[in-house]
């Protein structure tokens, strides 16, 4: 190994052995409690995603999440997620630059992205991720310090989660996690085509699919499941508010009422 190379290597172990304690660290450590109490909401990019609920969430001034390429129904609603996050490599890759121009306070992208896959995004809250998944590829961990890492759950909303028990909520709702694509793979690597289900809220969403992962929905249904467990037992619960779709993981409640 090249000298240089040693040395970079070893400053990576050390800033991920000693996360909590880096500049990235203590920036997510501010975040602690601070939406003591309150309600959030987790927003997918389902086809139910509608521009109608954005406008509500943004009338009522409720704290959301964003995820991925969500910035494609910007030009549509005056709405903007409070939080942005996003860990999926393949899907990064393909929109560095968009990411990068979304005047968002705060973005959540994993620390190690520049040097293990050569993504410079300039996220404000780099996380750490904690890569221990079970034979199942079920999340291995919930973590109630964020500051410390965050365990790896297959779909953002995972990550998420943790980081918004971390901050405090008390309540969290999803809203256009549909849970269904028209390619998925089951935990037998089986592929599965269902031509009448449309994977996202807009066509020009994946449009370089070919070059992305294909969605399992087996192992993100596994990790929603160590979602419910670790919110739940952090005294924090989870509602699915999406209309339709096939998550029945959660409750199901109607987004409508909530306001």
């Amino acid at each position: 190994m090249h000298p240089l190379l040693s040395v970079k290597n070893r400053l990576r172990y050390l800033r991920l052995k000693h996360f909590e304690r880096t500049n990235a660290g203590r920036r997510i450590k501010k975040l602690k409690g601070i939406h003591q109490g309150g309600r959030c909401f987790l927003i997918g990019n389902g086809p139910s995603l509608s521009v109608s609920d954005l406008e509500k969430l943004h009338a009522n001034g409720d704290i959301c999440f964003g995820f991925n390429r969500i910035y494609n129904i910007f030009d549509s609603t005056l709405w903007r997620p409070d939080y942005y996050l996003s860990q999926d490599h393949k899907m990064l890759a393909g929109c560095v630059e968009e990411v990068k121009a979304m005047p968002l306070p705060v973005k959540f992208v994993p620390v190690d992205l520049p040097w293990e896959h050569g993504l410079e995004l300039e996220p404000t809250h780099p996380f750490k991720m904690l890569w221990m998944p079970k034979e199942d590829l079920s999340p291995s961990g919930f973590s109630t310090n964020a500051a410390e890492g965050v365990y790896w759950g297959s779909t953002c909303l995972y990550t998420a989660a943790q980081i918004a028990v971390y901050m405090g909520f008390s309540e969290i709702y999803l809203l256009g996690v549909d849970h269904r694509f028209q390619i998925s793979q089951n935990n037998r690597g089986e592929i599965v085509v269902d031509n009448s289900v449309k994977d996202y809220f807009c066509d020009k969403y994946n449009e370089d699919k070919e070059k992305l992962y294909i969605p399992n929905t087996e192992t993100s249904t596994l990790a929603y499941i160590a979602m419910k467990k670790g919110c739940e037992e952090n005294g924090v619960r989870v509602y699915n508010a999406t209309r339709g779709g096939m998550l029945e993981v959660f409750p199901r409640v109607d987004f409508d009422s909530l306001f």
